[in-house]
């Protein structure tokens, strides 16, 4: 496989094998694979964290618990101002 580079990556792959981050040009795009993927899977996590924390505010509401949103923000500003105290 061949892949082309923008001078300036290609100058970031040589400055990572200078500081002897890595011994190769395939190291250096290999972790930059890896970091792309774990990357992926962290932000797979954060949306299924986001989806399981909007499904479980939807429950709770289907279930009466809720409150008016002017009052919450109330009870947090005057919370916020207790802390800064």
């Amino acid at each position: 496989m061949n892949v082309s580079l923008t001078p300036e990556l290609e100058e970031l792959v040589h400055r990572k094998m200078e500081t002897g981050c890595c011994d190769s040009a395939s190291d250096v795009i290999a972790d930059a694979l890896h970091l792309m993927a774990e990357r992926d899977r962290m932000q797979a996590l954060n949306k299924d964290e986001i989806r399981r924390q909007i499904a479980a505010g939807m429950t709770s509401l289907r279930a009466g618990n809720s409150c008016d949103g002017e009052i919450f923000l109330a009870a947090m500003d005057a919370e916020l101002a207790e802390l800064e105290r």
